[in-house]
């Protein structure tokens, strides 16, 4: 199984050009991935620097025939002409897809604190070796605060399915929307957590649970020991004035860990400003 993460800045490449067809090139050139996690799609947002107001969820679906299209919106406002104006996350899956859940994340209040709607996307595909539980991220950029609330919700929420993975599910309600569906405690959680490898809560996401759920363990650290992050931020950005640096991060729980063949970061493209982060699985 083959998994790409990547902030796709409303499919702004360094050109200045909004082009989600080149992000689905670029994707599908790196990695052919089953199961694509996509932060920052836009829709309906012509203020964005390059776009339209085009509704790049929709384009992106086009862009992969076949694939099953999840929208986990975080923004969703008034727009003109009736229309709403939405930015969030997208996953886009080969591999059949079973139940979809979107999760808001905690939003403090913080009056002096430009901060946004944060969501975590959340799917159960099937993937040759069985179901298996896939969450894509965008925490927030500007508030500490507010990624280390978003980031126990996130530990929460990871402890919440693996414990219902261990309930056998109640046959009472067996149809409607009372139908059980599974949801594993193997687990991918991914995306752009806006922060650096060195940070407190970097090590707080792969913290034990108390009640023996498995750990979230940082993919690149499993498959590269030793070895600092490759930076995933700003590598072709210089202007910002910001050495580059890692954000985006795949962590898998650990009885996954065994079949994490390879953890790749790709340095070349500049069809965004955050780079892909691709993770195979094989068992």
């Amino acid at each position: 199984m083959r998994l790409l993460s990547w902030n796709v800045q409303w499919c702004r490449g360094m050109d200045g050009a909004v082009d989600p067809a080149r992000i689905a090139r670029e994707a599908r050139r790196l990695h052919d991935p089953d199961v694509l996690c996509l932060q920052e799609v836009a829709d309906n947002f012509p203020a964005l620097a390059g776009s339209k107001g085009e509704d790049q969820a929709e384009q992106l679906a086009r862009e992969f025939r076949g694939y099953a299209a999840c929208y986990g919106w975080g923004v969703d406002l008034p727009g003109d002409a009736g229309g709403r104006r939405r930015f969030g996350n997208l996953i886009l899956s080969r591999l059949p897809l079973r139940r979809v859940l979107r999760h808001l994340l905690p939003w403090p209040a913080a009056a002096d604190t430009r901060s946004m709607p944060r969501i975590a996307l959340e799917v159960v595909v099937t993937a040759p070796f069985g179901p298996l539980r896939v969450t894509t991220t965008h925490l927030e950029y500007y508030s500490s605060a507010h990624r280390t609330a978003q980031v126990e919700r996130l530990r929460a929420l990871h402890e919440e399915a693996c414990a219902r993975a261990r309930t056998a599910p109640s046959r009472i309600h067996d149809d409607g929307p009372f139908q059980p569906q599974v949801r594993t405690s193997s687990a991918i959680v991914c995306g752009d957590f806006n922060l650096r490898p060195d940070d407190p809560l970097h090590a707080r996401l792969q913290e034990r649970f108390a009640d023996g759920a498995p750990r979230l363990i940082d993919a690149w650290q499993h498959a590269h020991p030793g070895k600092p992050h490759p930076p995933s931020f700003r590598l072709h950005d210089p202007a910002r004035g910001e050495m580059p640096y890692c954000c985006d991060f795949v962590f898998v729980s650990e009885d996954l860990a065994p079949d994490v063949r390879a953890l790749t970061v790709d340095a070349d493209t500049r069809a965004s400003d955050h780079q892909p982060v691709m993770l195979e699985l094989r068992r």
